[in-house]
This record gives C-alpha cells, sequence and structure tokens, in this order.
C-alpha cells in the first residue's frame, strides 16, 4: 500500500477523533452514488444472505467500471439499508472505513460538515492518528486505478 499523506505532517486529527455508528442511515441515504464491492465482499455478502454469487450480483448489484456496485432505491437509499443495515458485519470496505475518508478529512471545515450530517462522529472510541491514516490508505488504495 503506498502512502500518499505525509506521516510526520501536523492533521487536526493528530489526538483522534471519536466515531461510533450509530446504525441512523444518514450515510446510507441521500444523493445517489456507488457503493464499490470486490469480489471477496460480494462473496461474504451473498454467503451471509445465502444467496449464490450469481444471483446476489443480478439482484443486488450493477456494473462499474471493472467492478459493481451496491444498487440503491430511486432516492438514493442503499437497497440494505431498511431500518438498520440489514448485512452490517458484512458491509464493504467503503462503508467501515466512514467517515474516515480522505475527503471528509481534507480539513477540519470539512470533518465539521459532515459531523452535520453523521450523529457517530464525537460519540464513542477514539481512533487514533495512525488509525485514521490507515483507513484513508485502505480506501485509496481500493480505489485507485489498475
Amino acid at each position: 500500500m503506498e502512502a500518499f499523506y505525509i506521516p510526520d505532517r501536523a492533521y487536526f486529527f493528530d489526538r483522534g477523533l471519536s466515531f461510533e455508528c450509530q446504525r441512523c442511515g444518514a450515510c446510507c441515504m441521500g444523493e445517489p452514488g456507488v457503493i464499490l464491492v470486490t469480489i471477496e465482499e460480494i462473496k461474504r455478502i451473498a454467503g451471509f444472505l445465502k444467496m449464490g454469487e450469481e444471483n446476489f450480483i443480478n439482484t443486488c448489484l450493477y456494473p462499474v467500471g471493472a467492478g459493481y456496485s451496491i444498487k440503491e432505491d430511486k432516492g438514493g437509499r442503499c437497497i440494505f439499508y431498511k431500518d438498520g443495515c440489514s448485512i452490517y458485519p458484512f458491509r464493504p470496505l467503503q462503508c467501515r472505513t466512514y467517515p474516515f475518508w480522505f475527503n471528509n478529512l481534507r480539513s477540519e471545515e470539512n470533518w465539521h460538515a459532515v459531523s452535520r450530517e453523521c450523529p457517530g462522529i464525537g460519540k464513542g472510541m477514539t481512533y487514533g492518528k495512525e488509525e485514521i491514516l490507515e483507513c484513508i490508505a485502505l480506501w485509496a488504495d481500493f480505489i485507485k486505478p489498475g
């Protein structure tokens, strides 16, 4: 995994950030987007749902680039969010690393904007700088072209 951040640089989150998912669905709804899933995630989620992989792909995903995205309803809600995430223990990396995404952490202002939408920010355990940078790096490595 290539580091795209400066390890010794000061960040606004040097002392960590608190977050605990409230399972409210704020990050699962809204403007339509892309919820990327890997082949391994497809296998795990299909197994959890007791569906064959091909059936899962045809029913729950759509092609995007060289991979797949989880479908959303017309309002932009993930099809697995109904009064909570029905695949929470097996949710994709994109979901597992939220809200510690690069764009959310580019500035303290971005982080505050996201915290107005996500009630889990500021609650629960405190993630240290290294854990946060690892989340960013995992997601950046996943979406890196090629």
